[in-house]
């Protein structure tokens, strides 16, 4: 193992060398960016356009894409991180049922026990 360390070794890592958004804060100008275009049609008083349908008739969203694409997106989307659950056995599923049925019971046992006692506590203490 080398004797000297490297900047890159992360336990010797200095302020310089990695920099901490909570001592120092930098303010960056924001980039311009662009307006939302105003709403089209009928507004409500608040200024969002009314609802007018548009989106059963085959809108747009905020991106610009049309609903359907926007929604088959959205659903392929879904699809696609579902399958990247790591989904429980069986057996897991089961075991961790049972222990978290027994922690509720175990837990409202207690509370139900410092309940009795509190009032029990009461009532010898206001007689």
């Amino acid at each position: 193992m080398p004797s000297s360390t490297s900047p890159a070794d992360p336990l010797t890592r200095t302020h310089a060398t990695h920099p901490s958004p909570f001592l120092e804060p930098t303010l960056e100008p924001e980039a311009p960016t662009s307006s939302p275009a105003p709403p089209q049609g009928p507004t409500q008083p608040n200024g969002d356009a009314a609802d007018s349908g548009a989106a059963s008739l085959g809108g747009v969203d905020e991106a610009g894409l049309p609903l359907a694409e926007a929604e088959a997106g959205f659903a392929a989307a879904t699809v696609a991180e579902l399958r990247r659950v790591v989904w429980p056995s069986r057996q897991q599923l089961f075991s961790e049922s049972v222990a978290v049925i027994l922690m509720v019971g175990l837990s409202a046992a207690a509370i139900a026990a410092l309940d009795r006692f509190y009032g029990w506590a009461a009532t010898q203490v206001f007689r």
